[in-house]
Parts: structure tokens; C-alpha cells; sequence
């Protein structure tokens, strides 16, 4: 597997685990899946268009909205 030095989730996962002790997690694992949380999105400030579970924006998996629902 390559990895991008541009990689947005394999940094988000670095900073998570040197984070590993705070109250509200941005992402859980499910079956080796990495899944963002609807707090991860929010704190993001935008949806990033990838179909996710968890999306709280409105309409869902458009890149770029920014309207919650």
C-alpha cells in the first residue's frame, strides 16, 4: 500500500493517536475501516464529498457544503 504525503486521513489518524486521551473521538475502527464521526465532520467545517456514514450536512456528500442540517 502506498501513502500519500498528502494523505488526509493518515494524518488525521497520527494526530488521533497522540491525542488518544480526549473526551469526544473524531473516528472509530469498524472492520479495519477507519469511520469518521459526525464530531470529526463538524469540527472539519466542510463535507469532503466521500459518502460518509456519519455526515451531518445538508444535503449529504456534497464536497465543499458547509450548510448543517
Amino acid at each position: 500500500m502506498m501513502v500519500r504525503k498528502d494523505d488526509w486521513i493518515t494524518e488525521l489518524h497520527t494526530k488521533e493517536v497522540i491525542k488518544s486521551n480526549k473526551e469526544e473521538k473524531d473516528f472509530y475502527w469498524e472492520k479495519g475501516l477507519m469511520v469518521m464521526t459526525e464530531h470529526y465532520h463538524i469540527k472539519r467545517g466542510e463535507c469532503c464529498g466521500n459518502n460518509c456514514r456519519h455526515c451531518p450536512y445538508q444535503p449529504k456528500h456534497i464536497k465543499n457544503n458547509q450548510q448543517l442540517r
